[in-house]
């Protein structure tokens, strides 16, 4: 009953702050609805974890959990959701969008923080990404969400300030939780 009343306190915080549950109109800020989304992530997987009389669960152990649980979020608020789109052709080989949001032009990347993908790692990764999305025909805005729960990045927003960038592909990079 707790999660129940949760969700309800949720999706009446959403109303009163004016985000509609359902698509995202041509009013509403599309950055201000994903921030929204991001910023909530980590209590939404802590929330899966309590279960009514002991069910089984959901835990986020790698990065396609983390896919997982942001399309059900993402379909809350956004209608074509087109998940692994590939892209084309960067030196060489190309890659799988995680998450393209087609009418609003946002492509999402979606990493999750491992003892093999900490700071370095993940900068270059992210590096790869962006120069490889600024080819892809709809994609003029790329989001890079990291779920690092286990706090693996030690200066998150550094990362986040060295990576946004406005220079022909509008980026920004949303290390979670904070």
């Amino acid at each position: 009953v707790k999660c129940g009343i949760e969700i309800l306190n949720n999706i009446i915080e959403d109303i009163e702050s004016g985000i509609k549950i359902g698509a995202v109109d041509k009013s509403e800020n599309i950055d201000d609805v994903l921030l929204r989304i991001f910023n909530r992530f980590h209590k939404c997987v802590r929330e899966l974890r309590r279960r009514y009389n002991d069910r089984d669960t959901i835990d986020v152990e790698d990065e396609y959990d983390v896919q997982d649980v942001l399309r059900i979020l993402l379909s809350l608020y956004f209608d074509d959701i087109r998940p692994e789109e590939y892209t084309p052709s960067y030196a060489g080989s190309s890659a799988k969008v995680d998450f393209l949001l087609k009418k609003e032009k946002v492509v999402i990347e979606v990493k999750k923080t491992r003892p093999s993908l900490k700071a370095k790692e993940l900068g270059n990764q992210l590096i790869e990404d962006i120069a490889r999305y600024k080819s892809h025909p709809d994609c003029e805005s790329l989001i890079c969400f990291v779920y690092d729960p286990d706090g693996y990045i030690s200066n998150p927003k550094g990362i986040e300030n060295d990576l946004r960038s406005s220079e022909g592909l509008i980026t920004n990079v949303i290390i979670r939780p904070e």
